[in-house]
């Protein structure tokens, strides 16, 4: 059986020949020659079912044509470098400035790994442009899309970007302030979502009778910010789930799928991810990262979303955290969650291994890697 084959059967809630394990190598683990990082990549090139990004729709800055340019603004040469991101818009100029240390541009570090000290929505004002900006339908491209799925092939299955409003909105404001507006501005807040809503859902309707290479499988980033501590049900129910629903309603109409992604205390929140139309959820974080405990959520919701993850990542840079935990929790993860299908083995925090702020802390996460391939080896083959 074929990656492909094997997830989509999973998906489909029957067990397939063995549990889908999702595995990546970060690239600079691998620049950086880290040991057993060429073992991963021979493993993810090879072995691995992964869920792999084809282009398709171009959202712009939060649904609005944007043109993006960056410009460097300070460099100090041997600490740091400031950049200064900017969207100009049909409502006018975004800016964001962000700091980069030498050592994640430059050494051992992360190059994604930077310090926002300005987002591009900072004022009431700049949320007002975009609760008033005038939306239309984004094409989507339906070129690029087959283009990667022919090149993913059956090593894997196709996922590609979906707007969502209010996360998009989140992640990009002062996180000091955008949760005041959802709380005092309701009526601006329900305008933008509206907008905003009826936009993603016209845009996906648009695909409707195109000639696809694989059915659209659709990925958000979001959900982890609207469950506790940001908010509680009453405010989910009313800012999330109708609005959620709507786009997913819609997705399913032009026959694809959502997976949703959600850090932290999603354990409360399962039933009305499924109810909410979702298809698939990550990362399953067990405790202290999360509530998720994997026997207790495939009971409640195993044959009605595809779960993934489980396997807490975040002791992959702890260097005391040793291997064979790894392996143990790998056992119990597999233990849970392959009965029935429904499940693939993943790591918490992606699909990657490798990643850390020093060589010490790659090589750990590798190490942690192999041991999750060893438990997986040794327990589903």
């Amino acid at each position: 059986m074929d990656s492909k084959s094997r997830l989509l059967k999973t998906w489909d809630f029957k067990e397939p020949d063995r549990v889908p394990i999702e595995m990546l190598i970060f690239p600079n683990a691998l620049n950086a020659q880290i040991p057993g990082a060429k073992e991963i990549l021979k493993f993810q090139n090879e072995e691995a079912d992964n869920f792999l990004g084809a282009r398709g729709f171009d959202w712009g800055f939060i649904g609005l044509d944007s043109e993006y340019s960056e410009k460097i603004i300070e460099d100090v040469l041997g600490s740091h470098r400031r950049i200064l991101r900017t969207h100009v818009t049909p409502v006018g100029k975004f800016e964001a400035i962000t700091k980069h240390r030498y050592e994640d541009l430059f050494g051992e570090g992360d190059p994604g790994d930077y310090h926002w000290e300005k987002r591009f929505i900072e004022t009431i004002d700049d949320f007002m442009r975009l609760v008033k900006a005038e939306r239309q339908i984004v094409p989507f491209d339906n070129i690029a899309y087959n283009k990667g799925c022919i090149s993913i092939g059956n090593r894997g299955v196709p996922i590609t970007g979906l707007l969502h409003p209010l996360g998009v909105l989140v992640r990009n404001s002062n996180m000091s302030e955008v949760y005041m507006w959802i709380a005092s501005e309701e009526e601006a807040v329900l305008e933008f979502l509206e907008k905003s809503t009826k936009q993603v859902c016209d845009s996906l309707l648009m695909i409707k009778g195109s000639e696809l290479a694989d059915p659209p499988v659709f990925k958000t980033h979001a959900l982890e910010m609207f469950i506790p501590p940001w908010f509680g049900k009453q405010l989910f129910m009313k800012y999330i789930f109708p609005f959620d629903k709507k786009i997913n309603d819609t997705i399913h109409n032009i026959g694809g799928r959502h997976m949703a992604h959600c850090h932290g205390n999603s354990g409360g929140y399962l039933e009305l991810f499924a109810d909410m139309g979702i298809d698939a959820l990550d990362p399953l974080e067990p405790a202290p990262y999360g509530d998720n405990v994997l026997s207790d959520v495939k009971k409640r919701v195993g044959k009605k979303m595809l779960l993934q993850g489980n396997i807490p990542s975040q002791v992959f840079g702890i260097e005391s955290f040793d291997p064979d935990e790894v392996y143990e929790l790998t056992k119990a993860a597999i233990s849970q969650g392959a009965e029935g299908g429904g499940f693939t083995l993943r790591t918490t925090g992606s699909a990657y291994v490798g990643n850390g702020k020093t060589n010490a802390q790659k090589a750990h996460s590798i190490k942690c890697g192999l041991a999750i391939i060893k438990a997986w080896r040794e327990n589903c083959e």
